[in-house]
Protein backbone atom coordinates (compact mmCIF):
# COMPACT_ATOMS: atom_id res chain seq x y z
CA UNK A 1 0.00 0.00 0.00
CA UNK A 2 1.80 3.38 -0.87
CA UNK A 3 1.11 6.49 0.95
CA UNK A 4 2.08 9.79 0.46
CA UNK A 5 3.43 12.00 3.89
CA UNK A 6 3.42 15.93 3.83
CA UNK A 7 5.14 17.50 6.68
CA UNK A 8 5.78 21.34 7.20
CA UNK A 9 7.81 22.76 10.57
CA UNK A 10 8.46 26.32 11.30
CA UNK A 11 10.45 26.63 14.87
CA UNK A 12 11.99 29.40 16.04
CA UNK A 13 15.85 28.24 17.19
CA UNK A 14 18.13 30.00 20.02
CA UNK A 15 21.50 30.66 19.18
CA UNK A 16 23.32 27.51 18.31
CA UNK A 17 21.44 27.55 14.81
CA UNK A 18 22.18 23.85 14.95
CA UNK A 19 18.72 21.36 14.72
CA UNK A 20 19.10 17.55 14.42
CA UNK A 21 16.58 16.06 12.76
CA UNK A 22 14.66 12.31 12.31
CA UNK A 23 11.74 12.77 9.99
CA UNK A 24 12.55 11.22 6.85
CA UNK A 25 10.80 7.89 6.18
CA UNK A 26 13.42 4.96 6.46
CA UNK A 27 14.96 2.64 3.66
CA UNK A 28 14.30 -0.36 5.62
CA UNK A 29 12.38 -4.03 5.18
CA UNK A 30 9.22 -3.98 4.47
CA UNK A 31 8.93 -0.78 2.94
CA UNK A 32 10.62 1.20 0.11
CA UNK A 33 10.91 5.28 -0.08
CA UNK A 34 9.73 5.40 -3.64
CA UNK A 35 9.78 9.56 -4.23
CA UNK A 36 11.17 11.69 -0.98
CA UNK A 37 11.71 15.58 -1.35
CA UNK A 38 12.68 17.55 1.54
CA UNK A 39 13.50 21.08 1.59
CA UNK A 40 14.97 23.40 4.83
CA UNK A 41 15.34 27.32 4.12
CA UNK A 42 18.94 28.21 4.22
CA UNK A 43 20.60 25.30 6.26
CA UNK A 44 23.39 23.63 5.01
CA UNK A 45 22.52 19.51 5.56
CA UNK A 46 24.76 16.53 6.53
CA UNK A 47 23.29 13.20 7.11
CA UNK A 48 23.80 10.43 9.34
CA UNK A 49 22.48 7.22 10.40
CA UNK A 50 20.17 6.52 12.78
CA UNK A 51 20.23 4.37 15.41
CA UNK A 52 20.59 0.78 15.08
CA UNK A 53 21.53 1.61 11.22
CA UNK A 54 17.31 2.14 10.98
CA UNK A 55 16.69 5.50 8.91
CA UNK A 56 19.05 8.61 9.14
CA UNK A 57 19.34 11.51 11.12
CA UNK A 58 19.93 15.15 9.90
CA UNK A 59 22.00 17.94 10.92
CA UNK A 60 20.75 21.25 9.82
CA UNK A 61 22.86 24.11 10.28
CA UNK A 62 20.64 27.14 9.85
CA UNK A 63 21.59 30.72 8.79
CA UNK A 64 18.84 32.16 10.76
CA UNK A 65 17.07 31.87 13.87
CA UNK A 66 13.89 30.38 12.02
CA UNK A 67 13.54 26.64 10.87
CA UNK A 68 11.56 26.45 7.87
CA UNK A 69 11.36 22.59 6.50
CA UNK A 70 8.94 21.25 3.92
CA UNK A 71 9.24 17.29 3.47
CA UNK A 72 7.35 15.57 0.92
CA UNK A 73 7.17 11.65 0.54
CA UNK A 74 5.72 8.85 -1.14
CA UNK A 75 6.38 5.02 0.61
CA UNK A 76 5.12 1.46 -0.34
CA UNK A 77 4.83 -0.68 2.62
CA UNK A 78 4.55 -4.12 2.08
CA UNK A 79 4.84 -5.18 5.38
CA UNK A 80 1.63 -6.27 6.65
CA UNK A 81 2.23 -7.43 10.44
CA UNK A 82 2.47 -11.30 11.50
CA UNK A 83 -0.21 -12.33 13.73
CA UNK A 84 1.90 -11.61 16.87
CA UNK A 85 -0.01 -15.06 18.90
CA UNK A 86 2.26 -17.58 16.34
CA UNK A 87 5.34 -16.12 16.85
CA UNK A 88 7.93 -17.68 19.67
CA UNK A 89 11.00 -16.10 21.58
CA UNK A 90 14.46 -17.01 21.85
CA UNK A 91 16.01 -17.62 24.60
CA UNK A 92 18.19 -15.06 25.84
CA UNK A 93 21.75 -16.82 25.74
CA UNK A 94 20.77 -16.93 21.64
CA UNK A 95 20.24 -13.13 21.07
CA UNK A 96 21.84 -11.18 18.45
CA UNK A 97 23.29 -8.72 20.03
CA UNK A 98 21.16 -6.21 17.60
CA UNK A 99 18.32 -7.33 20.07
CA UNK A 100 19.94 -8.53 23.14
CA UNK A 101 20.87 -4.79 23.67
CA UNK A 102 17.00 -4.04 24.11
CA UNK A 103 16.61 -5.91 26.47
CA UNK A 104 17.95 -3.47 29.22
CA UNK A 105 16.49 -0.91 31.34
CA UNK A 106 17.07 2.97 29.14
CA UNK A 107 16.19 5.93 30.87
CA UNK A 108 12.69 6.18 30.28
CA UNK A 109 11.78 2.43 30.47
CA UNK A 110 13.15 1.13 33.77
CA UNK A 111 11.81 -2.20 32.89
CA UNK A 112 13.70 -3.59 35.93
CA UNK A 113 10.69 -2.11 38.26
CA UNK A 114 8.21 -4.64 36.36
CA UNK A 115 9.99 -7.86 36.70
CA UNK A 116 7.31 -9.41 39.11
CA UNK A 117 4.43 -7.43 38.02
CA UNK A 118 5.30 -9.03 34.81
CA UNK A 119 5.23 -12.54 35.83
CA UNK A 120 2.29 -11.98 37.87
CA UNK A 121 0.19 -10.49 35.35
CA UNK A 122 1.58 -12.19 32.22
CA UNK A 123 3.89 -15.31 32.98
CA UNK A 124 1.56 -18.04 32.14
CA UNK A 125 1.81 -16.97 28.57
CA UNK A 126 4.73 -17.45 26.35
CA UNK A 127 6.27 -15.73 23.29
CA UNK A 128 4.15 -13.49 21.02
CA UNK A 129 1.03 -14.48 22.87
CA UNK A 130 2.69 -12.78 25.76
CA UNK A 131 3.38 -9.67 23.70
CA UNK A 132 -0.86 -9.28 22.32
CA UNK A 133 -1.48 -9.69 25.81
CA UNK A 134 0.93 -6.78 26.98
CA UNK A 135 -0.54 -4.39 24.07
CA UNK A 136 -4.12 -5.12 25.17
CA UNK A 137 -3.29 -4.53 28.95
CA UNK A 138 -1.80 -1.18 27.94
CA UNK A 139 -4.49 -0.15 25.55
CA UNK A 140 -7.54 -1.32 28.19
CA UNK A 141 -5.31 0.23 31.30
CA UNK A 142 -4.21 3.17 29.88
CA UNK A 143 -6.55 6.53 28.84
CA UNK A 144 -5.00 8.25 26.09
CA UNK A 145 -5.27 11.83 26.71
CA UNK A 146 -3.17 14.66 24.72
CA UNK A 147 -0.76 16.97 26.46
CA UNK A 148 -0.63 14.86 29.82
CA UNK A 149 2.88 14.05 29.37
CA UNK A 150 6.12 15.63 28.45
CA UNK A 151 9.19 15.08 27.88
CA UNK A 152 10.31 13.98 31.18
CA UNK A 153 7.93 11.56 31.75
CA UNK A 154 8.98 8.02 32.41
CA UNK A 155 7.10 4.80 31.94
CA UNK A 156 6.62 4.44 36.25
CA UNK A 157 4.73 7.81 35.60
CA UNK A 158 3.03 6.17 33.22
CA UNK A 159 2.09 3.40 35.32
CA UNK A 160 0.79 5.14 38.18
CA UNK A 161 -1.47 7.43 36.56
CA UNK A 162 -2.76 5.61 33.36
CA UNK A 163 -2.95 7.98 31.16
CA UNK A 164 -0.55 9.47 28.37
CA UNK A 165 0.21 10.02 24.90
CA UNK A 166 1.55 7.29 21.94
CA UNK A 167 5.21 7.96 23.52
CA UNK A 168 3.88 6.25 26.98
CA UNK A 169 1.77 3.66 25.76
CA UNK A 170 5.00 2.66 23.30
CA UNK A 171 7.26 3.04 26.61
CA UNK A 172 4.86 0.78 28.65
CA UNK A 173 5.14 -1.92 26.35
CA UNK A 174 9.09 -1.76 25.73
CA UNK A 175 9.07 -2.08 29.87
CA UNK A 176 6.38 -4.72 30.31
CA UNK A 177 8.42 -6.81 27.64
CA UNK A 178 11.55 -5.83 28.20
CA UNK A 179 10.67 -7.64 32.17
CA UNK A 180 9.67 -10.22 30.01
CA UNK A 181 12.68 -11.51 28.98
CA UNK A 182 11.39 -10.30 25.47
CA UNK A 183 13.74 -7.74 23.25
CA UNK A 184 11.15 -4.33 22.60
CA UNK A 185 12.52 -1.37 21.18
CA UNK A 186 10.79 2.10 20.78
CA UNK A 187 9.95 3.02 17.28
CA UNK A 188 9.01 6.42 15.32
CA UNK A 189 6.99 6.11 12.73
CA UNK A 190 4.42 8.08 10.58
CA UNK A 191 1.05 6.24 10.81
CA UNK A 192 -2.39 6.36 8.33
CA UNK A 193 -4.91 6.46 11.63
CA UNK A 194 -2.93 8.60 14.11
CA UNK A 195 -5.71 11.50 15.70
CA UNK A 196 -4.60 14.21 15.57
CA UNK A 197 -2.24 13.27 12.91
CA UNK A 198 1.26 14.18 14.16
CA UNK A 199 4.36 11.87 14.60
CA UNK A 200 3.76 8.41 15.93
CA UNK A 201 5.31 6.38 18.79
CA UNK A 202 4.63 2.62 19.17
CA UNK A 203 7.13 -0.15 20.28
CA UNK A 204 8.73 -2.95 18.18
CA UNK A 205 9.55 -6.38 19.54
CA UNK A 206 11.74 -9.39 18.81
CA UNK A 207 10.22 -12.78 18.05
CA UNK A 208 11.03 -15.47 15.44
CA UNK A 209 13.75 -13.76 14.64
CA UNK A 210 12.82 -10.05 13.15
CA UNK A 211 11.32 -7.10 14.47
CA UNK A 212 7.73 -6.70 15.04
CA UNK A 213 5.78 -3.20 15.35
CA UNK A 214 2.92 -3.11 18.35
CA UNK A 215 0.57 0.00 18.79
CA UNK A 216 -0.77 -0.58 22.13
CA UNK A 217 -2.90 2.78 21.00
CA UNK A 218 -4.91 0.80 18.14
CA UNK A 219 -4.72 3.71 16.11
CA UNK A 220 -2.55 1.91 13.26
CA UNK A 221 -2.16 -1.57 11.68
CA UNK A 222 1.25 -2.48 10.61
CA UNK A 223 0.50 -2.05 6.96
CA UNK A 224 -0.66 1.61 8.15
CA UNK A 225 2.96 2.57 9.47
CA UNK A 226 6.07 4.00 7.81
CA UNK A 227 9.10 3.55 10.09
CA UNK A 228 11.04 7.11 10.79
CA UNK A 229 13.85 5.58 13.33
CA UNK A 230 14.06 3.69 16.58
CA UNK A 231 16.01 3.97 20.10
CA UNK A 232 15.99 2.36 23.23
CA UNK A 233 13.36 5.08 24.14
CA UNK A 234 11.86 8.35 23.11
CA UNK A 235 15.52 9.86 24.41
CA UNK A 236 16.91 7.91 21.39
CA UNK A 237 14.47 9.15 18.73
CA UNK A 238 13.18 12.30 19.39
CA UNK A 239 11.61 13.93 15.90
CA UNK A 240 13.86 17.26 17.10
CA UNK A 241 16.96 17.76 19.01
CA UNK A 242 18.56 21.22 19.46
CA UNK A 243 21.20 22.61 21.27
CA UNK A 244 18.71 25.33 22.74
CA UNK A 245 15.28 25.73 23.45
CA UNK A 246 12.90 25.30 20.12
CA UNK A 247 9.71 27.31 20.27
CA UNK A 248 6.62 25.87 18.07
CA UNK A 249 5.54 28.84 15.36
CA UNK A 250 3.18 26.06 13.51
CA UNK A 251 3.57 21.93 12.58
CA UNK A 252 1.38 19.58 10.55
CA UNK A 253 1.88 16.03 9.91
CA UNK A 254 -0.34 14.89 6.99
CA UNK A 255 -0.06 10.85 6.04
CA UNK A 256 -2.76 9.33 3.56
CA UNK A 257 -3.09 6.69 1.48
CA UNK A 258 -1.94 7.66 -2.78
CA UNK A 259 -1.22 6.61 -5.82
CA UNK A 260 1.48 6.40 -8.28
CA UNK A 261 -0.44 8.20 -10.38
CA UNK A 262 -2.41 10.90 -8.09
CA UNK A 263 0.83 11.35 -5.99
CA UNK A 264 2.58 12.51 -9.30
CA UNK A 265 0.04 14.78 -9.56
Amino acid sequence: MPFAIELNMTYEIGPSRMVMLAIEAARSPGQTVLEEHLSIDDASVERIPGESGVGTRLWAHLSSHELRLRYRAEVEVTETGAALERLSAQPVHTLPAEAFTYLRPSRFCQSDEFVGFAANRFGTLEGGAKIAAIRDWVAHEVRYLPATSDTQTTVLDTFARREGVCRDFAHLVCALSRASGIPARYASVYGLGVNPQDFHAVAEVWLDGDWHLVDATKMCSTAEMVMIGVGRDAFDAPFMETEDEANLLAQTVVVSRTTRNSARG
